[in-house]
């Protein structure tokens, strides 16, 4: 899986209810409308920079807070196509690759608001196309690529009739 756009940085424990603020996750379920909300506690205009395929970076332990898949699906339904932190909450993470939304471990400090980058999951790096550098990433376990690959777990499922991860 390769990916390519721009970072829009963020700081440490960036919680689920900066990600999508309580207020709108019990007022619908639609979650292109929960989309146009995405970080806008942190950055009021976040859902109009975004553009198809950008990446919300962030520092440590980003996704901290409740355990709700809204906050991944409203990240991805704001065609963000990564997140990239130095650590992420654990539940956040799963619950990311269980509904097809790539999170990246590395050194975020080697990226700035605005950089161009692209993203290669496979190949286990980062390019930094503005800086010309390359960030080594901590690589995702192989079954948790074909989840991505397939969209999701559900998806997973779908495509193989259960829980097939051969």
């Amino acid at each position: 899986m390769r990916f390519r756009g721009k970072a829009h940085k963020f700081g440490n424990d960036v919680n689920t209810d900066y990600i999508i603020s309580g207020k709108y996750k019990f007022k619908t379920l639609d979650m292109k409308e929960l989309a146009r909300h995405v970080m806008e506690d942190l950055d009021p205009d976040f859902y109009g920079k975004v553009s198809r395929g950008d990446f919300i970076v962030a520092g440590t332990n980003f996704g901290c807070g409740s355990s709700r898949e809204q906050a991944p699906l409203a990240i991805k339904y704001a065609d963000v196509s990564a997140v990239l932190a130095k650590s992420f909450a654990r539940i956040f993470y799963r619950n990311c690759i269980n509904t097809g939304l790539p999170v990246v471990e590395c050194d975020t400090d080697l990226i700035e608001g605005g950089d161009e980058l692209e993203v290669d999951l496979a190949g286990g790096v980062i390019r930094n196309l503005s800086r010309g550098i390359d960030i080594p990433i901590k690589p995702l376990p192989g079954v948790m690529i074909k989840i991505l690959n397939d969209g999701g777990l559900a998806a997973h499922f779908r495509k193989h009739g259960g829980f097939n991860l051969d």
